[in-house]
């Protein structure tokens, strides 16, 4: 009976060594590209810590909330016209005022003496004016005067020259003697004709400069009319019906001329002021209709004015109200206002949310539909309203999206919801 014989195992490598080795290294590939792609890639969150919105399709409200704050339908600024000391102080800040109620009493002495001044000019110019008259009609009763002695003389070598003429016609006078007549008669007639000439050009000379002196003294007057109306300016007083507003002016402060001193607030009617977010301001035009809730019923407004300068970041519009104004508004009071800035149209949209700081609207994490993980996905944001963002394009209706915050996320593509 034969023994059995030992077979020796074959030395060297194997097919089969080379499939387990191939393996191996797949294997090993895989377990560090999830280790990789765990730590770089995917961030691991329960499901109870984000907040999951779903992709809505359905009429898009085309409006914005902003603060508003009631205000006087117009404010007036008190400015001195005239500069001086304050003396008294009648009227306190909040009080009630009507047009001409004095406010603030002032005192300037340099204007008193100003006053002073004209006032001694004037009546100083009125003696010279009544001197210059007196003058005058002098002078005229003067010219007459000599006027109807120059008649009277030609009068007389008129009637002596034509005696002379017949005496000597008559051969009784020598003709020396009748030509100093004529020549003296002819004298007569050319002094005559000098005064009367003379009497002409002095009135209308006198007449010229009186009415020039009555045009200074006139403007004289005018000017002290002028000086006491600066007097009566340091009296400030209300220009209009209303509430002082703010006074800034103290017994014994020094006012300059021009200087703010305080405001009126007319009450007749309410205006509202808004500051809105420079992101709107080519949107934001006048016309378009706001509203409010006060007292369970809807306010309705309009936008009556749009600022143009942009301050930190925001510009600031007026609106009026349309229609009635409320009763027992007042002023500093602010509300919630609801403003229009087109046409509600259907669009896709999606909830507010945190997501918009970090992403700035271009991609959004979409959660699949067994809820366990949501992957990054690029989108365009439109238009947005205080409750939803405008899709324009990247979702559809049904998906689901988080929309709260992604600070924790990091960088990473794929959020893995436990």
């Amino acid at each position: 009976m034969g023994m059995d014989k030992v077979i020796e195992k074959k030395k060297g490598l194997r097919p089969k060594h080379i499939y387990w080795g191939i393996g191996a290294i797949v294997l090993i590939l895989l377990i560090v590209k999830v280790i990789i792609g765990g730590s770089n890639s995917v961030f691991r969150t329960e499901g109870d810590k984000v907040t999951v919105s779903t992709v809505e399709e359905g009429m898009f409200n085309d409006y914005i909330t902003v603060t508003g704050q009631v205000e006087p339908i117009s404010t007036i600024y008190l400015d001195a016209v005239e500069g001086g000391r304050v003396s008294e102080r009648l009227i306190e800040e909040g009080s009630m005022v009507r047009q001409g109620d004095i406010i603030l009493k002032l005192e300037n002495r340099q204007l008193y003496q100003t006053i002073l001044e004209s006032e001694a000019a004037l009546a100083e110019k009125e003696n010279y004016l009544r001197s210059t008259r007196i003058s005058f009609e002098t002078e005229q009763i003067e010219s007459r005067r000599n006027v109807l002695d120059s008649e009277y003389k030609l009068n007389r070598k008129k009637r002596n020259y034509e005696q002379y003429k017949t005496l000597f016609d008559q051969g009784l006078i020598s003709k020396e003697e009748y030509l100093q007549s004529k020549e003296d008669f002819e004298y007569e007639q050319s002094l005559l004709k000098i005064n009367k000439l003379k009497a002409v050009n002095d009135s209308v000379l006198r007449a010229t400069s009186m009415i020039t002196l009555e045009n200074d003294l006139t403007k004289m007057r005018q000017t002290l009319v002028l000086v006491h109306e600066r007097l009566d300016n340091l009296n400030v007083k209300a220009p209009v019906d209303g509430q002082l507003g703010m006074l800034d002016a103290e017994i014994g402060q020094s006012i300059g001329s021009g200087q703010r001193i305080g405001q009126i607030n007319v009450l007749t009617s309410f205006k509202v002021n808004a500051k809105i977010d420079e992101h709107y301001i080519d949107r934001v035009q006048r016309g378009l209709p706001a509203s409010f809730e006060r007292n369970n019923k809807d306010v309705a407004l309009t936008i009556r004015k749009v600022y143009p300068e942009v301050r930190e970041g925001q510009f600031e519009i007026d609106m009026v109200f349309e229609g009635e104004t409320p009763e027992n508004l007042r002023t500093g009071q602010t509300y919630h206002i609801k403003l229009e800035l087109g046409e509600s149209e259907k669009a896709v949209m999606i909830p507010r949310g945190g997501f918009f700081q970090s992403t700035g609207g271009q991609w959004i994490f979409v959660v699949n539909e067994a809820g366990t993980e949501a992957v990054k996905r690029n989108i365009r944001i439109g238009k947005q309203n205080p409750q939803y963002y405008e899709v324009l394009e990247g979702l559809k209706p049904g998906e689901k999206v988080i929309t709260s915050g992604y600070e924790t996320f990091g960088d990473n593509d794929k959020i893995i919801l436990k």
